[in-house]
């Protein structure tokens, strides 16, 4: 009798689905690094971002924008008077501390900020530092 069907045996389909469990693990492993870089490089650039909107914002209204970090719920907040302009919350490995000024400044009417200094971001991946420079309210941040 002539064997006519055509298929896998059990064995060439077990080394199929064991190659492709092996190579699907190793595609897993390797993403996690890459979500928690996108993930500080996003904090970093939003963060950038609501300050240039917060003193944006003060200039155009010409009013005092005050930029508040609270570290313990890993929020800050963006206001002018009662009103909040920004509220972020962010991830609980990052942490903002205090430098050479506390963890709160504010926007002048003319965008200045009224002290200068640095503030510390501390993220499983790496340190960066926000520095305010005095005179035309220019920031920048840039990793330790």
């Amino acid at each position: 009798m002539q064997n006519t069907q055509n298929g896998f045996t059990l064995i060439e389909s077990l080394i199929v689905l064991s190659i492709f469990l092996i190579i699907s693990s190793i595609t897993v492993f390797s993403i996690k690094p890459q979500y928690q870089s996108t993930t500080n490089k996003s904090f970093i650039s939003q963060l950038k971002a609501d300050l240039y909107y917060g003193q944006a914002y003060a200039i155009a209204n010409q009013t005092e924008v005050k930029v508040l970090f609270i570290e313990n719920e890993h929020t800050y907040i963006i206001s002018s008077g009662a009103k909040r302009i920004v509220e972020r919350n962010h991830s609980e490995k990052i942490t903002v501390g205090q430098g050479t000024i506390p963890l709160y400044f504010k926007f002048n009417p003319n965008g200045n900020v009224d002290r200068f200094g640095s503030l510390f971001i501390r993220t499983p991946l790496g340190d960066y530092r926000l520095t305010l420079l005095i005179g035309k309210g220019r920031f920048y941040v840039v990793e330790e």
